[in-house]
């Protein structure tokens, strides 16, 4: 199919246009990595809060963690289609200000929940608000030409980083003066960034280019066989999919690994971590652009999983420390892969579908999100115990491993989209006359 987002884009000679655009996506920017944030601020004191309210021991308090994070998901999962399919409706600016507003109220309910049940309420509410990723992406796509596309998703992928770096550490500072204190923290910013969006952000969807909602698909069984029907996003899919499967062992077994092999506590831990996620933000902020344009969105995606496959088995096999602090270095290098696949995936459908599509991945991910820590729990629960016949902490990497060489053989079947790789040509030539 042919991609005429380019003409949203507005025509060059437009007094401010191109301003307006870098505006816009500056403000998608900023509001998913205040989301980020804010879900980083609540990370450190969730648990304690969960303590407090149970007036329960840490292990029994690790049960309700669990169930926080699994409704989170299964929000996420349910309703980023939904929200994907509203916004090609009835446009992006609009859900995307009800999203905010929403976020914000979810943690105003948290800063106040005078129960567990309250609780489990606020982060199924933040579940639902944070499928606002699909709208968000959605709008950069509407308002960035597709070559530039991957770029434009780096810069999310670095806030996003950034975000989960920053947050915790600043809500365990906020939490030393109270532990409701980072929710009216994240609060405040919810609520500046939708003052914000309310004054400044312009529509990206014109009227002309917006599709009926239709339920079918504004599900995620229905989106997800949405993404069956087309090949290429059929692969995509997966490859993105595969990631994020990754994604859940390093979430759910790093710590623990790394304290049996090598003796790390929470310092080591964390400052591994912070690594992570500040390197794969400076590769997704600073080195996106020039890798695609070097490599090719198919090719780059190709590059990204096998370095990302090689870092997991570095981490799952590493017999020093100092060799999971490479896998990290690795992992965070290839950090592009993301972005790249999202630009395909972006490519290979028009305008009127993009809210739907990105929900569709969305869903993908949420979906993931409920998965992968349950088998990555229960390799490691194998693995590492007592009577394992083989004892290898290390195990649920090498099912890392695994996926992302999943996701490269769903790369390599990838045909690029015709408009795509036009668009491609073009700027290559336009860059190759200065």
């Amino acid at each position: 199919m042919t991609d005429p987002t380019p003409s949203l884009s507005g025509p060059p000679s437009r007094p401010g246009g191109r301003r307006r655009r870098s505006a816009s996506v500056g403000f998608i920017v900023v509001t998913l990595a205040i989301d980020a944030l804010g879900f980083g601020l609540v990370v450190p004191i969730m648990p304690l809060l969960i303590q407090q309210l149970a007036g329960s021991t840490p292990s029994e308090a690790s049960l309700w963690v669990g169930l926080t994070l699994t409704g989170f998901a299964v929000m996420q999962f349910a309703c980023a289609p939904i929200i994907g399919g509203l916004s090609d409706r009835f446009g992006r600016r609009p859900v995307l200000l009800l999203s905010l507003a929403g976020i914000g109220t979810n943690y105003l309910l948290l800063a106040w929940a005078p129960s567990l049940a309250w609780l489990m309420l606020g982060r199924c509410i933040a579940g639902a608000t944070a499928a606002n990723a699909s709208t968000a992406t959605a709008y950069i796509a509407d308002v960035t030409p597709p070559h530039k596309r991957a770029a434009s998703f780096g810069l999310v992928g670095a806030s996003f980083g950034l975000g989960f770096v920053i947050g915790p550490a600043v809500g365990g500072l906020l939490g030393a003066y109270g532990l409701r204190v980072p929710f009216l923290a994240a609060a405040v910013l919810a609520g500046c960034n939708l003052l914000y969006g309310a004054f400044v952000l312009p529509e990206s969807l014109p009227p002309s280019l917006r599709r009926r909602f239709d339920w079918k698909r504004a599900n995620p069984v229905g989106s997800l066989r949405a993404l069956t029907h087309n090949p290429n996003l059929g692969r995509l899919a997966i490859a993105w999919g595969c990631s994020w499967f990754a994604l859940g062992a390093l979430q759910t077994s790093f710590v623990l690994a790394n304290e049996i092999r090598f003796g790390w506590d929470t310092r080591h831990n964390g400052l591994a971590l912070a690594v992570a996620g500040l390197g794969s933000a400076l590769v997704q902020g600073l080195l996106v652009r020039r890798i695609i344009a070097a490599l090719s969105e198919r090719r780059a995606a190709m590059t990204g999983t096998v370095m990302t496959a090689t870092a997991y088995v570095l981490i799952a096999l590493a017999p020093v420390s100092w060799v999971v602090i490479l896998g990290i270095l690795l992992q965070a290098a290839g950090a592009f892969t993301g972005p790249a696949v999202q630009g395909m995936v972006s490519a290979s459908v028009g305008p009127e579908r993009q809210g739907e599509t990105q929900g569709a991945l969305t869903s993908v991910q949420g979906l993931t999100a409920i998965i992968s820590p349950v088998v990555a729990g229960l390799v490691f629960a194998h693995f590492a115990g007592p009577d394992a016949m083989v004892r290898l902490p290390g195990a649920p990497f090498l099912v890392s491993a695994l996926a992302f060489l999943v996701a490269l053989v769903a790369v390599t079947g990838v045909r690029v989209p015709a408009a795509l790789a036009e668009e491609e040509t073009a700027a290559v030539g336009v860059e190759a006359d200065r």
